[in-house]
């Protein structure tokens, strides 16, 4: 039995889930306090929708960027160095934040916040994965997929509680506290969980990741995509540099990122659900404000009170669908979940300016549900069968995949409803009239929920040929028997 599995019997979980899931929390609620405050800063900035979402998609890119590099990063320092670090890059970020003079310097601190951030969520999902047995690691991800999940749950009502008696300021003040009682805990409780090897830094590959990401996402970003060379030149040249990155990591003996995860079926296909998912989910909940501010002209925090139950439903039904998910398996849970998600957007696909409150809210319960089914059951699925020596590749492979897949959906559906506004505009016989204005929205988000449903069924054909897995490895059998 090696150091890591002795280390996992022995040590107290419950305090550690717990230092772990504070910082989970301090850092998914900032990122969805945000959301809603978008309206508002398009309005003080002076900016468009295609420079606002830089907020959330640069956050995603950074994230992106820095999850292949975690799994080197956890065989060279501690779990506790790693968290410490994290955390302490959050909250340089949310000060920067809190104290910016404008648009810019915002962004930045949104760069350092997810600097940690990008530290922190596989570093969250690879400790539980050493701490609990194959057979209870649906509900331990259950949990944590439920304390994610609190966030979007008060982060809307939150934020538009504080935007419309304060300043959006104070959405990044009243963080700085949750994330110093962070540290503090996980100084006190939290220990290692992973072995240390110190392989070798292979700076070339994550120059290549860095670029080639980066390429494909500001390519996507771009508004004039559809017409003019720019944007299909960076999205060619990041496709390139990802073509190196995997020929590379072939062919290295120590690669940044193990690849041959992807030769478990099961893994790739929920690699592909994720991706499409991740896409559809980011875009929608950053969209859906803009529309309930500015056709229907809601107020921030009547906004945030609209979107709070299907949050509070979906953080509810996390516990839930991991005990599911450990009883019946994947496809019972994950089949019903992306149904409720294809009708959801189906229902968004007919909004106009005279949808009521009642529909965008029984739309957004759906929706929200159906990711309570989803998400964590699909991610456990594809990482159950990986060997114990992938799954730190396989964890950084699927959230890395999560969040560029996030940042290229909210970039791209942006520059869709830009471009479907940009044709009702060149028709419409008065586009200064109040009516337009909106009509304007509307007709470019109804384009992005058609697309976004046509992708949900196909994912949702894909997950038919969802797999239980099988694996239950030397290592899961000594931690089993230690929990008899």
């Amino acid at each position: 039995m090696n150091k890591q599995i002795r280390d996992a019997i022995g040590m107290k979980r419950g305090p550690m889930l717990t230092a772990l899931l504070i910082g989970a929390f301090v850092a998914f609620l900032n990122e969805n306090l945000l959301t809603n405050a978008f309206p508002g800063l398009m309005r003080e900035f002076n900016v468009a929708a295609s420079t606002i979402q830089w907020l959330s998609t640069g956050y995603m890119l950074v994230i992106g960027v820095l999850v292949p590099v975690t799994a080197l990063l956890q065989q060279w320092f501690t779990t506790r160095q790693m968290f410490m670090s994290a955390m302490a890059l959050f909250l340089a970020g949310t000060c920067l934040c809190a104290i910016s003079p404008g648009f810019e310097i915002l962004l930045i601190g949104r760069v350092v916040q997810a600097s940690g951030t990008g530290l922190l969520i596989p570093l969250m999902m690879n400790t539980i994965l050493a701490l609990y047995p194959i057979e209870r690691r649906g509900a331990a991800m259950g949990l944590m997929g439920l304390v994610i999940m609190v966030a979007p749950v008060i982060g809307p009502a939150l934020s538009g509680l504080v935007i419309d008696t304060l300043h959006w300021r104070w959405l990044f003040y009243m963080v700085i506290p949750v994330a110093l009682f962070s540290i503090i805990f996980a100084f006190m409780y939290l220990k290692n969980v992973t072995e240390l090897t110190k392989p070798r830094i292979d700076f070339l590959s994550i120059v290549m990741s860095t670029i080639g990401f980066g390429c494909i996402i500001y390519g996507f970003s771009r508004t004039t995509v559809w017409t003019e060379p720019e944007g299909y030149s960076l999205i060619g040249i990041g496709s390139l540099f990802l073509l190196l990155l995997v020929w590379r990591q072939l062919r290295i003996k120590e690669p940044l990122i193990d690849l041959s995860v992807f030769r478990h079926p099961t893994f790739s296909l929920v690699a592909v659900l994720v991706v499409v998912l991740m896409m559809v989910l980011f875009s929608t909940t950053t969209l859906l404000p803009i529309y309930m501010q500015d056709v229907m002209q809601l107020t921030a925090f009547t906004t945030g009170l609209l979107l709070m139950p299907g949050c509070i439903l979906n953080a509810m039904m996390m516990p839930v669908t991991g005990k599911l998910f450990d009883k019946f398996g994947p496809r019972f849970v994950i089949v019903p979940g992306l149904l409720l998600i294809a009708i959801s957007l189906w229902q968004f696909a007919s909004i106009d300016n005279n949808t009521a409150q009642g529909s965008v809210l029984f739309s957004h319960i759906l929706l929200f549900l159906g990711i309570s089914f989803v998400v964590m059951p699909a991610q456990t699925t594809g990482l159950n069968q990986l060997p114990r020596h992938l799954v730190a590749h396989g964890t950084a492979i699927y959230n890395t995949l999560q969040q560029i897949a996030g940042g290229i959906g909210i970039a791209l559906f942006v520059g869709i409803m830009s471009s479907g506004t940009d044709r009702y505009l060149h028709h419409s016989l008065d586009p200064t009239a109040m009516h337009e204005k909106t009509q304007i929205v509307v007709a470019g988000l109804q384009t992005v929920f058609w697309i976004e449903f046509i992708l949900a069924l196909l994912i949702l054909v894909l997950s038919w040929f969802i797999k239980k897995s099988s694996v239950y490895n030397e290592n899961d059998s000594l931690l089993a028997q230690n929990e008899s």
